[in-house]
């Protein structure tokens, strides 16, 4: 077959182009005049190129078939296009098509899926998010599906992808060989049943038990190296098919969490808790909480509302409901009141049920900083009582020993109990604690956007029965923080937001705003006395020392 020359093409100008070369045989000018008659200029050969792409994009279904080579059964392929015998026309109709022939079986780029995220990251230090611990995936976002963090590169992670294929495979043609397998399920094992068990205990029975010192030096330095951001060495720890089934049953639950992600049920990348199952509600989440890795990365958590454990799935919660004993918070019921209940629970004492009392309510607060330590404060847990338990209606946490007065570290109202003045009843039992105590309070800042308007509310409310009720001509800031145990600072703001705190000759006067007044009283009557703290129903002494 002679060799295929390739024409050398010239600018517009008639100069010729440097970025192509053509292997002339024949110095005659007759015979350059030929070769110069059927070459390309390059804006025509562009205009070719043009509509041949168009016309592939359109015609893509009619390519011819393709050889085992990859080329098409075409006769112009073993033409030569730079044969001096070719008219300009005839040779343009053949470039164009071997080029269609070249471009109708170009094989497709590779496309990643639709739904990953390029902005994410794996959290992996040093990761490049790409390959995964299935084999199976291009990219990866978090630790269970990073080839790194399990000691192992993506080209390690394909090898193992198809060995366990052809495990598969394997063990499935050998169950279709068994003709009569569930008529033979309660008698002897089979022949190969039995190699198989003895090769694995075999297998099990060379490992050396007691490691070498040199492997030992390696797991001290790789874990020096890495940290927790790896997982430990886990060779020569177990025999290789114990290892082989480990890992088997990491990448099956890594390929499980791939495909929850492509569903949309679990987060990317921001590890957001979406919507949270507690009780008979379902919650949906404002902001994000340092919960664990493998329940952070799920969008809806299950919990328990008695003894508030988180879980993965409804039926790990339905097992857990049949066996929990709860049905209150642990701690000691200091207040009651019709279905109302306030339980004090120690955060030494109780500490897992406290953290997860945080965790919850980090979940509605932006502002929360408080997570696991949280044996120096007291948790006061409200609940409303059914026949099935005490519901958790809200709470507020304050500190043992607290140098600046604070009588509230953290408070919060559950949203499905919001609005309906559960939150003014837990700013009021906190006073009522500071009044028990002979102290005035205050509540720790900064305050969230929603607790500082029931502060509000509440500093307001306050001071307008107080004002209701007092029948005297001259009245004093102190003793009405004294009366209330709200801190002055926060009755002079309040006078100040009413516009009832004025300066007049030196001196600061309350003045009292009857229409004000008249207004509160009214909502009062309206509203009823149906979600107020009674204080004789209170239960309880200040704790003494920590």
């Amino acid at each position: 077959m002679p060799r295929r020359k390739r024409n050398a093409c010239s600018s517009s100008d008639g100069t010729e182009d440097s970025d192509f070369s053509a292997d002339h045989t024949d110095s005659s000018e007759s015979d350059a005049h030929a070769n110069k008659n059927t070459r390309l200029t390059r804006s025509s050969l562009r205009l070719s190129q043009n509509s041949q792409d168009v016309k592939q994009a359109t015609d893509q279904d009619e390519s011819p078939p393709r050889t085992p080579t990859g080329n098409a059964h075409s006769s112009e392929s073993d033409i030569d296009v730079s044969s001096p015998n070719v008219s300009h026309d005839e040779s343009l109709a053949k470039e164009l098509s071997l080029r269609e022939s070249s471009l109708a079986h170009r094989p497709k780029r590779r496309r990643f899926h639709e739904s990953y995220n390029f902005n994410m990251k794996c959290p992996t230090p040093g990761c490049n998010s790409l390959g995964h611990l299935t084999g199976k995936h291009e990219r990866h976002f978090s630790i269970s599906g990073c080839p790194l963090y399990h000691n192992l590169s993506s080209d390690e992670c394909k090898v193992k992808s198809s060995t366990r294929d052809k495990h598969v495979e394997e063990r499935t043609l050998t169950h279709s060989q068994d003709d009569n397998r569930h008529s033979t399920r309660h008698q002897a094992p089979a022949e190969r049943q039995l190699c198989y068990k003895e090769k694995v205990t075999e297998m099990r029975r060379k490992r050396n038990s007691t490691p070498l010192k040199e492997h030992k030096e390696k797991y001290v330095e790789h874990r020096q190296a890495h940290g927790a951001s790896r997982e430990p060495l886990l060779e020569n720890i177990t025999s290789d098919y114990d290892l082989e089934l480990f890992r088997k049953a990491q990448a099956r639950a890594s390929d499980d969490l791939e495909k929850l992600r492509l569903q949309g049920q679990v987060s990317e990348g921001s590890n957001m808790i979406k919507t949270i199952v507690f009780g008979r509600y379902e919650l949906d989440t404002w902001y994000h909480s340092p919960y664990p890795e493998e329940y952070a990365r799920l969008g809806r958590l299950y919990m328990c509302e008695f003894c508030l454990k988180y879980m993965k799935s409804q039926t790990i919660l339905r097992r857990h409901m049949a066996k929990c004993v709860w049905k209150h918070p642990p701690g000691d019921e200091i207040y009651r009141k019709g279905v109302i209940s306030v339980f004090e629970v120690d955060g030494k004492k109780n500490k897992i049920y406290c953290q997860n009392l945080c965790l919850l309510a980090k979940l509605f607060l932006d502002h929360k900083t408080l997570y696991y330590d949280v044996e120096p404060f007291l948790f006061y847990v409200m609940t409303e009582a059914d026949n099935t338990g005490c519901h958790l209606v809200g709470y507020f946490s304050k500190e043992k020993n607290s140098f600046l007065n604070y009588n509230v570290s953290c408070i919060l109202t559950m949203p499905q109990y919001m609005r309906q003045g559960y939150g003014k009843m837990l700013i009021d039992f906190s006073y009522l604690l500071s009044k028990v105590e002979e102290k005035v309070g205050s509540p720790e800042r900064p305050l969230s956007d929603l607790g500082l308007i029931s502060y509000r509310s509440y500093w307001k409310e306050v001071l307008l029965r107080y004002l209701y009720n007092f029948q005297g001509k001259e009245i004093s800031i102190k003793e009405i923080s004294q009366e209330t145990a709200v801190n002055p600072v926060d009755i002079v703001s309040t006078l100040q937001s009413l516009q009832m705190l004025k300066y007049w000759k030196g001196k600061h006067l309350v003045l009292k705003r009857q229409d004000l007044i008249d207004d509160w009283r009214s909502k009062e009557i309206k509203r009823g006395s149906s979600k107020t703290i009674d204080p004789t129903a209170l239960k309880w002494s200040p704790p003494k020392g920590t």
